[in-house]
């Protein structure tokens, strides 16, 4: 049995499907865990989905920003889902999109692994959340996204206020800060406030502010923590973290990373793509 970490897939089918076969995968042994933010920017998002929804019941995602984001526009109108990428409209108005989106809502935000010692998130976590505050806060979201009331979250859950997370926080702030921390936060400063328009890698950043794992007076985690959402970042390891999104998207490549073992192993899948000039990455 093995169990392999992924990093952000972003539409990219053909590479992931190469990835797979290059690991071996067997899905009656092996395990797949997605860091999320398996869709658009790839092309093939449509595809993504169909593929690792039918993947063993052992397989584990976590929502990443973008994943949420498709959710979000699937509320909308029909002439507003109209709008969007052809990337995404090729979901909105796929025969199966019901069935894709609602296993889609479904995924957790934080997985734990206490076994293997291991924990996966999109994004990172707030610098004074130890491992049981990091999983209250995500199934507290996770209940509202399961609800039937997830259409008024999934409308009001992006904005960049508030950019802290506070235990006295309540109702929607208090959900959509936890959603920033867990699905878009890289950089924060000492008291956890996220600087949502730092995108660089480390060293790059405004005076003031840390990569998420390593502010000053950081809490302690027992865990290992997986993570992928920063591409800039590129694979790291260090402080008890393991980034593994290496921008396949971008001309980068495809990571994944053994976690079952003692010592990761890691298998890369090199993309194709061609590298943007002067563009954003996130």
């Amino acid at each position: 049995m093995a169990v392999w970490a992924i990093g952000d897939i972003q539409g990219c089918h053909d590479e992931l499907s190469r990835l797979i076969d290059k690991l071996g995968y067997d899905p009656a042994r092996d395990t797949l865990w997605f860091c999320g933010d398996l869709v658009n920017r790839g092309g093939q998002s449509l595809e993504v989905l169909r593929l690792v929804k039918s993947l063993n019941e052992r397989t584990v995602v976590t929502l990443g920003n973008h994943d949420l984001s498709l959710l979000a526009v699937s509320t909308r109108s029909e002439q507003d889902q109209a709008r969007v990428n052809p990337e995404l409209r090729a979901v909105l108005f796929a025969p199966d999109r019901n069935e894709l989106l609602t296993w889609l809502r479904q995924r957790p935000l934080l997985h734990v692994d206490r076994g293997l010692g291991t924990m996966m998130v999109h994004a990172g976590l707030a610098p004074s959340w130890d491992v049981g505050r990091a999983e209250s806060v995500a199934r507290e979201i996770e209940s509202r996204l399961r609800s039937n009331d997830h259409n008024r979250l999934l409308r009001q859950m992006f904005g960049n206020k508030p950019d802290t997370w506070s235990p006295r926080l309540q109702g929607m702030d208090r959900l959509r800060a936890g959603i920033n921390v867990l699905t878009r936060m890289r950089y924060c400063d000492v008291r956890g406030r996220i600087a949502f328009q730092e995108k660089g890698m480390p060293g790059t950043q405004r005076p003031g502010t840390y990569p998420w794992f390593s502010v000053p007076g950081v809490v302690r985690r027992d865990l290992r923590i997986v993570c992928g959402h920063w591409s800039t970042l590129g694979r790291f390891a260090g402080l008890g973290v393991h980034a593994i999104d290496t921008g396949c998207v971008w001309g980068g490549a495809l990571t994944a990373m053994r976690i079952d073992v003692e010592e990761p192993e890691f298998v890369v899948l090199k993309s194709d793509r061609p590298k943007p000039q002067g563009k954003d990455i996130d």
